[in-house]
């Protein structure tokens, strides 16, 4: 018999399947501090929260016989993931749940946008009947831009179509078939800035998607057009949207969410007679209190019964002695991948892994998770784990293949990931550990090179011809971007070559555009790895 504590208020109907399971008894103590937690939890085999409860360190070191922890929602911040991880106990969220909800949320805020409805209801209720100053606009034949196509995105983009709306849908996964078959127009980023009556935004919020709506973006918008943000703050520039409102190019926004929340009292969003705000209202319906519950409550069962369970946000238990060999190139295959994603401009359709050396002859599976991850943090940020990456891939139409080949190629170990994107993009690179001086970055496309995946650094693509690093030293001088490290790859002297630094900080877009305008330059591309 399984026990279950559910320490956080949920719902009878979410956790029915729980309370009706012959094989478990369910005890809901809610309120319970830290240290009351502490002295029960050992007598169970699952722990249900949502927000309320913190799931400390020594919550889970205390519970000796805990093999789950389930977050009805889906942001695990107030789990310790590393402690749950170390004790080998599963953590699972649901975050699928709240898809219909938030979609709604962010197109009852398009409507209000479109209509002023929260401006009008609160003149209306001092008594002033004022309809001239709220003209409002028609939703039926305006371009919506949807940035980011996901769940929540894809469901907005249906019921946008269902009003008659023109949609122009970007996601870095978006395929021109995928694309088709959900009746969008495939657009960049810059086509929806250019073109779009409306923009919501349904992005994590990454180093790529923070503030990917500022003021460049905003200088070359349509006059009028209107913004909504449910998704997660820092995706839009608050400052320059104010500014942008106050200047005649934005005709309104409604925002669910903030850079910083809750925002100071003297946000001007607060006051802005333009600007509808809801405080994060978007998964706060009965019905997905209830699903998010319902799913994780499935989950549960899954896992204490020892069946294939999914949504898991940390690395299940894996057998020490293929740990051993694995763990200590978890951190190289990430960096790899994410490498690989921050070069690739295109449309992600493949991912292969080829793993050389001892590596061949290991289950390999752990690793393959982290790698994967690396590829896909780029857009889906944390949402992205080493649990739930090769679901994130197939849902998103990505095919990984991984290959193995006994012949260590030149290194005891190598690992090489290569990119397979629309228009027939392909990226390449390979890395090892090096006794003595750890990761190293030994491949990138076909020229061989030897780095460091670490920091900030710049790849550059250029003719082999005299004077090339220096105009490179000397233009990064000039812009207070310090060189920490450099590696040149050639194959043929005077051909196409790579140059790799390292530097010291984050390099403006601006110095990258300066570097790639350089006589011999191809292209200078930034990738972070942190």
């Amino acid at each position: 018999m399984f026990k279950i504590l559910v320490s956080d208020p949920i719902s009878d109907l979410g956790i029915q399947q729980l309370t009706e399971a012959s094989d478990v008894t369910v005890d809901k103590k809610t309120g319970l501090s830290e240290d009351e937690l502490i002295a029960i939890i050992g007598e169970y085999d699952g722990l249900l929260v949502r927000s309320q409860t913190t799931v400390t360190d020594k919550i889970i070191e205390a519970g000796s016989k805990l093999k789950v922890i389930g977050r009805a929602g889906v942001g695990v911040d107030n789990i310790n993931l590393e402690a749950a991880t170390k004790r080998g106990v599963v953590v699972i969220n649901a975050p699928d749940g709240n898809t219909i909800t938030t979609c709604e949320h962010a197109f009852a805020m398009m409507m209000a946008l479109a209509r002023h409805i929260p401006q009008a209801y609160a003149k209306t209720v001092t008594g002033v009947w004022d309809k001239k100053s709220f003209l409002g606009v028609e939703l039926r034949g305006k371009s919506l831009g949807v940035l980011g196509m996901g769940r929540i995105g894809s469901e907005v983009a249906k019921r946008a179509k269902a009003f008659g709306m023109n949609i122009l849908a970007y996601d870095p996964f978006l395929t021109a078939d995928r694309a088709e078959k959900l009746e969008v127009k495939l657009a960049s980023v810059d086509d929806i800035v250019r073109g779009a009556d409306f923009i919501t935004v349904h992005t994590p919020l990454t180093p790529q998607t923070r503030h990917m709506i500022s003021r460049p973006q905003f200088e070359v918008m349509k006059k009028g057009m209107r913004i909504v943000n449910c998704a997660r703050g820092g995706v839009i520039d608050e400052g320059a949207l104010v500014e942008a409102i106050d200047a005649g190019i934005v005709a309104g926004a409604a925002f669910d969410v903030f850079e910083k929340e809750p925002p100071e009292a003297d946000h001007p969003f607060l006051s802005h007679p333009k600007i509808i705000v809801t405080p994060h209202l978007g998964a706060s319906t009965v019905e997905a209190q209830e699903n998010v519950a319902i799913d994780v409550s499935e989950q549960v069962l899954h896992i204490l019964r020892n069946e294939p369970f999914i949504n898991a946000v940390n690395i299940p238990p894996v057998a020490p002695s293929v740990m051993n060999k694995l763990q200590p190139y978890f951190n190289l295959g990430e960096k790899l991948g994410s490498f690989a994603s921050q070069i690739t401009k295109g449309v992600i359709n493949e991912i292969h892994v080829e793993f050389a050396g001892d590596l061949a002859d290991v289950d390999t599976q752990p690793l393959n998770r982290y790698i994967v991850k690396g590829v896909l943090s780029r857009h889906f940020g944390g949402d992205a784990n080493i649990v739930n990456a090769m679901h994130l891939a197939k849902t998103s139409d990505v095919n990984v293949v991984v290959t193995k080949a006994s012949k260590p190629k030149s290194f005891t170990n190598l690992i090489t990931v290569k990119l397979l994107a629309e228009g027939g993009e392909e990226r390449l690179v390979s890395g090892t550990l090096l006794q003595g001086y750890g990761e190293r970055i030994v491949q990138v496309g076909k020229f061989p090179i030897d780095i460091a995946p670490e920091g900030h650094q710049i790849l550059v693509s250029h003719n082999d011809k005299p004077g090339i690093i220096g105009n490179v030293g000397t233009l990064l001088g000039q812009n207070d971007v310090n060189i920490a490290s450099m590696q040149v790859g050639r194959v043929v002297v005077g051909g196409e070559a790579v140059m790799l630094l390292t530097v010291d900080k984050e390099v403006p877009n601006e110095v990258l555009v300066k570097l790639a305008a350089l006589p011999e330059i191809n292209t200078a591309t930034e990738v972070i790895l942190l």
